[in-house]
C-alpha cells in the first residue's frame, strides 16, 4: 500500500461574533459568523515523531482566523479573501486551501438561517 503524501486539517464551525456587513445595523449590532477551514499540506514528520513543532499547529490557524474576524469588512467576499491570503502567507506549507464563512440570520427580509461564501 502506498503511503499518503499529504494530510488535511479541517477546522469546523469556528464561531465568532463580529461586525461584517453593508448595513449600519450589521456594523453596530454585529452578528454570529461560522468559519470553516480545510487545508492540505505535505505529510508532516509529526506523523512519525508525535512532535507538535513538526506540523501545522491548529492554534496558529485559529488565531489567524480570529484576528481577521476582528477586522470589519462590508463584504463576505473580502473577508474570506483576507483569511485565505493570510493563511497562505503565514503557512507556506499549505498546498490546498478552502475557506468558508457563514453569516447566521442575515438581514434579508425573510427567514434565512445563514448565507455562506467559500473560496
Amino acid at each position: 500500500m502506498q503511503q499518503p503524501s499529504h494530510i488535511t486539517i479541517h477546522l469546523h464551525d469556528m464561531e465568532f461574533y463580529a461586525y461584517h456587513g453593508v448595513l449600519q445595523e450589521e456594523k453596530t449590532q454585529g452578528n454570529t459568523f461560522l468559519v470553516n477551514v480545510d487545508l492540505q499540506f505535505p505529510l508532516p514528520a509529526a506523523c512519525f515523531t508525535d512532535q507538535l513543532d513538526q506540523t501545522l499547529n491548529y492554534q496558529i490557524i485559529y488565531d489567524i482566523v480570529k484576528e481577521e474576524m476582528l477586522t470589519p469588512s462590508e463584504l463576505l467576499e473580502h473577508l474570506v479573501w483576507r483569511i485565505r491570503q493570510r493563511l497562505i502567507a503565514e503557512l507556506p506549507l499549505i498546498s490546498q486551501l478552502t475557506v468558508r464563512v457563514a453569516k447566521k440570520n442575515p438581514p434579508l427580509g425573510g427567514k434565512v438561517p445563514w448565507v455562506s461564501l467559500e473560496l
